[in-house]
């Protein structure tokens, strides 16, 4: 008997006025009555409740991997030595990288300065495509100076001097203010860096502005309705995906070869499969959540989006590692990229749940079962596995995730009116969420976890579509209230979620493109604090896999 037990759930798409009636009444507690019920058992928090635990509470990740590595951290300047020295991509490959600019201002093809310019013209060109919250061009203009007498005086930081990178606005940036998405937040810049921004600026990175973002980071769409919807750079009617829809959108439309963002929820991972481009959700506690929003403590993950393999490996090199300011971050053992770039998979275990996997869009499954093939062609051994409980897994990242970013707002219950509809109902959902359900969420964490620890001492890594959806359109009639599409949101979700209940490094990378010429994805997920074999398995993609520039692409390398 078959231990799958996710189904496919069927919501209603609403946008304007039903979707802001539809936040009224969950905000009323004298009408909520008429739709909370369903809501709640939809979303399959009474079933959930049913169940029994055996398990104790695991209220952060990093308490279940049995990890107290006193060893000191491998410094970054010496990790990003060691990656420098490997080959170059194939000269087929359309998007210019980290190296590619490094190799430029060291030449004099170009400088930062030049790049900065054409970057600011880029973004007033795509500003429909509402990909920046903010981009402060005397700031921008002042790093690339900076940066250009540094590389003139032969005194580069690190090979990120003057290399454009784009940061989610869910990070403290000077001279920015932080927005997280919102129309109250960030009343007054930033006074301090946040860790992955310090990081990247004391390599030199040529920090170009603050992403746009999901409300709060809550839904996984690149909705905003204070600083416009994402468009899709591959086609603009389309949806990034999100909650680090800016940071995808910018990779992928080239005004970026790097960019950070965060994944609650597949934050990374989702629009980076919607935009083309490769993203990492590192191991619980690898990257410092120092400086980042406080949104979901216990299943918030930081990480980079890039436009290759070789570039994700290098901003993940810059920015992973110990920081007393996180202690979560403390309790990880060293960093390491060790065999990243080998294209060899022998013994390389991979398993794949053939039912999860097959439920999702036939394009989905046609590619990822592709993409399987030649893995297995690279050596890879294939093994069939199953995963049980993955509902009750996902209603307990529901739990988690609502419940955690409900308490995040507690401060800003004036501020709720000025929210988008679709946000406003999750955190009254949230309110109807009980303390028991929350402690039960977390027991079920620590079932979860080991679960998954059972399934990787059989396999290294775990293979399925980076989504269960093809690319959705941007509903229509959205401007003017947002939009609320949970089913299809749920399918952007059906493979990422156990990523960020149990902590689990995981990744994005491209698939190939469906009938309509838009991205397709691979996820897979490994053991904690082994990213380097995700980084492997993707490299190994990348090289048989053809990548397309989108119509909106802006060559700001010259």
């Amino acid at each position: 008997m078959s231990v799958y037990d996710l189904k496919t759930l069927s919501f209603p798409q609403l946008t304007g006025a039903g979707l802001k009636l539809s936040a009224s009444v969950m905000e009323n507690s004298l009408l909520q009555g008429i739709i909370a019920p369903k809501l709640l058992r939809d979303a399959g928090i009474p079933g959930f409740r049913s169940l029994i635990f055996d398990e104790d509470p695991c209220y952060t990740p990093i308490q279940g991997f049995g990890v107290n590595n006193a060893a000191d951290d491998v410094d970054p300047d010496a990790l990003l030595g060691e990656i420098e020295a490997v080959p170059e991509k194939s000269p087929a490959f359309p998007y210019a990288g980290v190296r590619e600019y490094a190799a430029a201002y060291r030449s004099g093809g170009t400088d930062p300065v030049q790049v900065a310019t054409r970057i600011m013209d880029a973004a007033r060109k795509s500003r429909d495509m509402n990909i920046f919250i903010a981009m402060d061009e005397e700031d921008l203009l002042s790093q690339a100076r900076a940066a250009r007498e540094r590389i003139e005086q032969g005194k580069p930081l690190g090979i990120f001097d003057g290399v454009p990178v784009a940061i989610k606005d869910e990070f403290h940036q000077v001279p920015y203010p932080t927005t997280v998405g919102t129309a109250f937040w960030g009343n007054r810049p930033a006074s301090f860096d946040a860790f992955v921004v310090e990081r990247l600026r004391n390599q030199g990175a040529l920090l170009i502005g603050k992403a746009n973002m999901h409300e709060i980071g809550i839904n996984p769409n690149g909705l905003n309705v204070h600083f416009g919807a994402v468009r899709n750079p591959y086609n603009r009617d389309h949806d990034t995906g999100g909650s680090s829809s800016g940071p995808a959108a910018a990779v992928a439309a080239g005004l970026a070869p790097v960019a950070m963002g965060a994944d609650g929820g597949g934050s990374i991972r989702v629009p980076s499969g919607y935009c083309g481009v490769v993203g990492i959700k590192p191991t619980y506690g690898r990257v410092s959540e120092y400086g980042a929003a406080p949104l979901c403590w216990s299943v918030a993950h930081i990480g980079p989006i890039a436009a290759s393999v070789e570039d994700l490996v290098l901003a993940y090199a810059a920015v992973a590692g110990k920081d007393p300011r996180d202690p979560n971050s403390l309790r990880q053992p060293p960093v390491t990229v060790a065999g990243w770039n080998n294209p060899d998979l022998s013994g390389l275990r991979i398993g794949v749940f053939k039912e999860w996997n097959a439920h999702c869009d036939p394009q989905c499954d046609s590619c990822c079962n592709a993409m399987i093939e030649k893995f297995e062609q690279a050596g890879a051994r294939v093994r069939s596995i199953e995963i049980p409980e993955l509902d009750a897994m996902r209603v307990a990242h529901v739990i988690l995730i609502i419940s955690e970013m409900a308490a995040s707002m507690a401060d800003h219950k004036d501020k709720r009116g000025s929210m988008g509809a679709a946000v406003r109902i999750n955190l009254a959902l949230a309110k109807l969420v009980t303390a028991s359900d929350y402690v039960n969420a977390q027991r079920m964490r620590t079932r979860a976890m080991n679960l998954f620890n059972d399934i990787f001492n059989t396999v290294d890594l775990i293979v399925s579509p980076g989504s269960a959806a093809t690319v959705p359109p941007i509903p229509k009639g959205f401007e003017q209230a947002g939009w609320s599409s949970l089913s299809t949101e749920l399918q952007s979700m059906r493979y990422v979620f156990p990523g960020n209940l149990t902590g689990f490094p995981a990744i994005t990378f491209p698939g190939g493109y469906d009938t309509n010429g838009l991205p397709l994805s691979i996820h897979a997920m490994a053991a904690p604090w082994q990213e380097a074999l995700l980084f492997r398995l993707a490299h190994a993609a990348e090289a048989v896999v053809e990548r397309r520039l989108p119509g909106d692409h802006y060559p700001v390398l010259g």
